[in-house]
């Protein structure tokens, strides 16, 4: 993918509306994301000036990454391979080397 095609594939508005919302933010929210009840999510949306739900949606979107990328991390360590079901060997059987010699 080229700058071109990245640039045409970025929505400006969403980012802006993300960016409003990390900014809307304490300190502490941001590295504890947690500590977000309703009154904080109430205070966030109004001042990135936006509607709760958006920010509600945006908060489910963080914890759906935090949690692929808590799986990716954990296939290499547990010797799967990219897919799981398929064992993290080679096809054959065979655990290290060439599978075809």
């Amino acid at each position: 993918m080229n700058s071109a095609d990245l640039d045409a594939a970025i929505d400006e508005s969403k980012l802006k509306r993300t960016e409003a919302i990390i900014y809307s933010k304490t300190p502490e929210e941001r590295s504890n994301p947690k500590l977000l009840n309703p009154r904080r999510k109430f205070r966030i949306a109004k001042g990135a000036g936006l509607d709760i739900a958006e920010v509600n949606r945006f908060i489910k979107q963080f914890e759906q990454s935090q949690k692929m990328m808590k799986q990716m991390s954990g296939m290499g360590k547990r010797g799967r391979g990219l897919f799981p079901g398929m064992g993290g060997g080679f096809p054959g059987g065979r655990k290290g080397g060439f599978p075809f010699r």
